[in-house]
């Protein structure tokens, strides 16, 4: 027994040597065959290695490791055990007997050929281990305290398993010691938890947490405390522990009454409940004296303790007598009439069942006989056929009841009659991504930026026709001037296949500006249609199922209540199948009958049906299960066709396909008129393009032939005495200064490129979508709504030695906007 920061840890029970090695490789030799025993040899090695580790001094072993052993030798026990039948019965391994030390009463022992008492012993000191660490840990910082609350968490886990599992089982077969026993267990699981749950009050109380949580901390520490104590004093614990046990058992019991009553008592003062606060503080004061009376002969750190708490609540008490007598003048009640104090439980013994699983050992794993290993082959064919047999039972039955309940438009008439029936999911789906995307309504912003789209490529075209004009009017200027000795071509041969790029340019944007206006009637022709996709939700706009005007009996309720009682009925019971599904895979999964097989001494079927026969009645349940479907389906049938008729169903029904029927076909519309303007966007976008790579190429035109100009001036000035030395100034006054370094650019003119261009080849021009100061082109265009023109194979560049036959530029322009 030890003690330490007013803490209780677990000794150890002590053992002797035991040889394991001898008794169970005879076994396998004798059992199996000398060549298994062979094999078996490591698996030998290993298991009489963790015994003699066992068996060490405690003082040699360091707690963390010691635990892992522990955890590690009984999962090697959990291998051995259906393997091997350790018991006085000469047919088994009657050759190992084991011994344990009581760990409260070392004098007392007791030996046993039961591999029971091994387990239980092991667990027993796993939970003293556990005890020990949780002592060690520095509680002054929030590590240790958290280390030592999840080591005393761990250590109730371990007792409660032991009183769960081994000790039921070894107190069967007598001659046991009380450290082991289901009561002892129950104690020292209790125990455990009084002291996790201390460590949180330790922390509520040093995060300076409301009184009101620190209290009901403090009651469930006391409570934990009262059950153990409790239990002391209960044969077989009476006489067997320590009376320092039991004195610090009970003077934690009484300390911790105490310290819920204090904070408690805070609380109440806070508040000016000051009556109520001095009957808490009395009380806890009391609860004080008799922890002072137990605690002589518990350790000195929790004498000090409660002394200390004694101060502060006396000091507390006189201050509130005083106040209550000056101010608040309360008649004080009397100590029965207290309601008791709340508790709060933080804690929980940890589950240890899945380390302790010895599933993924691999000891001894090849130690089946073949008779039985063809035996548990034949048993798992059972099971997986009743298994089977019964979750296709269970699917079936749901599909049923889906498809009869879908045919009766259950639950979904019931929902519409609540005004929360839901859009088929595909439309549901189409209706909010177009709304995302503005619905309807964005439409016209859309429609605009086609406007702002041609009114750019309108005003582009403008300009490229305005500056061939200024460049064919100077040429015409020095002409009459100069007579034939200007003798350059003329302009509108040079210009013919930048008119004609122009021209057909004139006639697409007219084409286009007919489309746009199909587009606008189209947006506003179906506008209406349109209306019902900018509901939000969409479920508005679908009728919902009304009430009868007019009631015969008033029984509408009456009728809804009752179908909407067998709906949730027949819900349930799919979930019950959902559950008996998941039960039938948990029973095979916990269904291992190797050691019953290989311990039998009888007829292997009586096993079979004894151990299949606790499927009955899972399988019973789920016969149940589909019978109490099918009445319930009738049910349902027939109360489903009185409410058709009282809320005429069929009528609601033919609406709401109505409007379905509205909704798709405006979310058609929606997209096709989408579709074209995405398309006129798109042909915009790309004309734009196009329109600004024939204006730099006029740009470029026009100053080469200003440069050229020029220079024709200055020659026929040097040649010729009749022109004066200011011809050069006779140029029309907006006429371009030449730049340098252009004069080559004519010759470029002269030659035929390889392509044109100012034509499009289709596929191969992907005009940016990000240019700014333009509005933005959507995609999707197809080219089959917007004159084609744009999208033709290259072709030649037109010659410039034929005449012109489109009008003088100074008759008209085709790109004014109308």
């Amino acid at each position: 027994m030890t003690t330490g920061n007013s803490t209780l840890a677990v000794p150890d029970k002590k053992t002797t040597v035991v040889d394991l090695y001898r008794p169970l490789r005879h076994y396998i030799a004798v059992t199996y065959g000398e060549r298994e025993a062979q094999e078996a040899e490591d698996d030998l090695n290993a298991v009489r290695r963790l015994r003699l580790d066992l068996e060490k001094p405690i003082e040699a072993v360091a707690s963390d490791l010691r635990r892992d052993l522990l955890l590690n030798y009984y999962r090697a026990l959990a291998s051995i055990e259906p393997r091997f039948p350790i018991s006085p019965d000469p047919a088994h391994v009657h050759s190992l007997t084991f011994t344990w030390f009581d760990a409260f009463k070392p004098s007392k022992k007791v030996a046993q050929t039961s591999i029971h008492l091994e387990k239980a012993a092991v667990i027993f000191n796993l939970g003293a281990v556990y005890s020990q660490i949780a002592l060690s840990a520095n509680r002054t910082d929030a590590a240790g305290l958290k280390q030592a609350c999840n080591a005393f968490q761990s250590a109730a886990g371990a007792f409660a398993y032991l009183r769960d599992n081994a000790a039921a089982r070894i107190s069967s077969t007598g001659g046991v010691t009380v450290d082991v026993s289901v009561e002892c267990a129950w104690m020292l699981e209790k125990l455990m938890l009084a002291q996790a749950q201390e460590c949180f009050f330790e922390k509520v109380i040093g995060d300076a947490k409301p009184p009101t949580l620190c209290s009901k901390v403090a009651r469930q520490v006391g409570l934990y405390y009262e059950e153990a104590h409790a239990a002391l004093n209960l044969p077989p614990l009476n006489q067997h522990f320590d009376r320092s046990w039991i004195a610090h058992v009970q003077s934690k019991a009484a300390q911790f009454y105490a310290e819920a009553s204090y904070r408690c008592s805070l609380d109440l003062h806070d508040k000016e409940e000051i009556a109520e606060e001095i009957c808490r503080w009395r009380t806890a004061i009391n609860a004080l004296a008799d922890a002072k009376k137990y605690s002589r002969g518990a350790a000195p750190p929790l004498l000090d303790a409660v002394n200390k708490l004694e101060t502060k609540m006396t000091s507390n008490l006189e201050r509130a007598i005083k106040e209550n007598e000056q101010v608040y003048l309360m008649r004080v009640p009397d100590a029965s009439s207290l309601a008791a104090l709340p508790a709060a439980s933080l804690v929980k013994s940890m589950p240890l069942a899945e380390v302790l699983d010895a599933s993924k050992e691999g000891l001894f794993s090849r130690l089946v006989p073949d008779n039985n290993t063809k035996a548990l082959s034949k048993y798992t064919d059972i099971v997986d056929d009743i298994i089977r047999t019964q979750a296709e039972k269970l699917q079936q039955a749901s599909e049923i009841a889906r498809v009869r309940l879908k045919e009766m438009d259950l639950p979904d008439s019931i929902l519409a009659l609540e005004g929360s029936f839901d859009l088929p999911l595909d439309l549901k789906e189409d209706v909010e991504a177009l709304q995302i995307r503005g619905g309807p309504a964005g439409l016209e912003a859309e429609l605009q930026q086609l406007k702002d789209l041609r009114r750019v490529n309108q005003e582009l075209c403008i300009e490229i026709e305005e500056l061939l004009n200024k460049e064919a009017d100077e040429d015409a200027h020095f002409r009459s001037q100069f007579g034939t000795k200007w003798n350059i071509p003329q302009s509108s041969i040079l210009t013919k296949g930048l008119q004609d790029r122009l021209n057909k340019f004139a006639a697409n944007i007219k084409q286009a500006i007919n489309s746009d206006s199909r587009i606008e009637r189209a947006v506003r022709d179906n506008s209406s249609l349109m209306a019902i996709l900018d509901n939000k939700p969409i479920e508005s706009a679908i009728p919902n199922l009304a009430r009868p005007i007019m009631s015969l009996d008033g029984n509408e309720d009456a009728i809804v209540g009752a179908l909407k009682q067998s709906l949730r009925q027949i819900e349930n019971l799919g979930v019950q199948r959902a559950g008996l599904e998941d039960m039938l895979k948990e029973m095979k999964r916990k269904d291992d009958i190797l050691p019953k097989m290989m311990a039998n001494t009888g007829s292997q079927e009586d096993l079979f049906k004894k151990e299949i026969s606790k499927y009955d009645q899972i399988c019973e349940e789920i016969v149940q299960n589909i019978e109490e479907q099918d009445q319930l389906l009738l049910q349902i049938q027939a109360q489903n066709d009185e409410f058709s008729v009282v809320f005429n169903l069929e009528d609601y029904k033919a609406a709401r396909e109505k409007s379905f029927k509205q909704i798709s076909t405006a979310i058609a519309k929606y997209h096709e008129i989408k579709e074209n303007i995405n398309e006129g966007l798109n042909f915009y976008v790309t004309l734009q393009d196009a329109v600004t790579i024939i204006k730099q190429q006029c740009s470029d035109f026009v100053m080469t032939r200003n440069i050229q100009c020029r220079e024709m001036v200055e020659n026929l000035q040097r040649q010729s005495n009749t022109y004066p030395q200011s011809a050069p100034q006779s140029a029309p006054p907006h006429a371009e200064q030449p730049r340098p370094g252009y004069s080559h650019l004519y010759t470029s003119y002269a030659t035929p490129p390889q392509t044109n261009p100012y034509l499009i080849p289709s596929g191969q021009y992907q005009p940016s979508l990000q240019q700014p100061n333009r509005p933005t082109a959507y995609p999707g265009w197809r080219g089959s709504y917007y004159p084609p023109q744009l999208q033709e194979s290259p072709a030649p560049p037109p010659p410039y030695t034929t005449p012109s036959p489109y009008p003088p530029p100074n008759q008209g322009s085709y790109y004014r906007p109308q």
